[in-house]
This record gives C-alpha cells, sequence and structure tokens, in this order.
C-alpha cells in the first residue's frame, strides 16, 4: 500500500469517540482519557488513530497525531463506492454498499465519521455485530481499503476494462 503524505493534504478532524478510563491505587482513582479520532482530506483520504493521556486536549492531539500516519487512499466511482464490500475486524463486520446519487450518506456513528472524512456522498451501510466504536471504525477503513475500480482491476489482470466487466 502507497504511503501517503500528511503535510501536503488539507486534513479535518473529527472526533468519534472519548472514553474515560479509571484506574484504582492506594491514594484513589486515576482517571485518563482515550479519543479516537478520525482525519480525512474530503477527497478519498481517510485515517484513525487512537490517543491515550491523563487531558483530553492532549489524548485528542495525539490522537490526530496517530491518524495522520495511518492513511489510505479509498477507490470511489463519482460520489460513491465501486462496489459492494464487507469491512472485517476482530468481531466487527461493516456492510458498505454504492447508493444512487443524491441518496447522501446512509451510516451509524463511527461509520459515518469515517465515510464523511473520505468524501463519499452516497453510501448506505450496517454495522453488524460489534458496536464497539475502535473495532467498527476499523472495519470500515478496512473495507475501505478493500475497494478497487474496475480500471485497477483490469490492469492486475491484464485485460481491457470492458473485459473485466463482461461487457
Amino acid at each position: 500500500m502507497e504511503r501517503i503524505d500528511a503535510s501536503t493534504l488539507d486534513l479535518k478532524e473529527r472526533m468519534v469517540a472519548l472514553n474515560r478510563v479509571a484506574k484504582t491505587v492506594k491514594g484513589g482513582r486515576i482517571f485518563k482519557f482515550s479519543a479516537l479520532m478520525v482525519v480525512g482530506d474530503g477527497n478519498g483520504v481517510v485515517g484513525f488513530g487512537i490517543g491515550k493521556s491523563g487531558e483530553v486536549p492532549d489524548a485528542i492531539r495525539k490522537g490526530i497525531e496517530d491518524a495522520k500516519k495511518n492513511l489510505i487512499r479509498v477507490s470511489m466511482r463519482g460520489t460513491t463506492i465501486p462496489h459492494e464490500v464487507i469491512g472485517k475486524f476482530g468481531a466487527a463486520r461493516v456492510l458498505l454498499k454504492p447508493a444512487a446519487p443524491g441518496t447522501g450518506v446512509i451510516a451509524g456513528g463511527p461509520v459515518r465519521a469515517v465515510v464523511e472524512a473520505a468524501g463519499i456522498k452516497d453510501i448506505r451501510t450496517k454495522s453488524l455485530r460489534s458496536n464497539n466504536p475502535v473495532n467498527v471504525v476499523t472495519a470500515t477503513i478496512n473495507g475501505l481499503a478493500a475497494l478497487r475500480t474496475a480500471e485497477e482491476v483490469a490492469e492486475v489482470r491484464g485485460k481491457s476494462v470492458p473485459e473485466v466487466l463482461g461487457k
């Protein structure tokens, strides 16, 4: 997979989940925060990251830095995706289906954040099994990374686009 340089892109950040975790020690409880962040340029590039810290702003900053290190390019056809795919990670399964122009983004919380950051305007999704935000976001990213256009498939197979599409 190609490495995408985050410094050249105008990335928009979005927080998907903020979690407060507590550790009990002799003197009481110690609270820390973990932030799940999604970044994208709205034009086919998206990534996610997790930041952990004792302060919320630090956790968010670390999450954004982590997300910029894990960017992927999404294959798109117009305003939607080229074909149906199921993204998998852990127990999470995310069904991603192309939709006609004007449909809009039909997606739940974590999936919606990833899809909108990637710049996909028309898509139907369904989150299956797990509802853990980290696993759902990872499954969505895995699904989007698995997408390939007819041109990419034709190039790999050494055929023309009509031959691949069976026309």
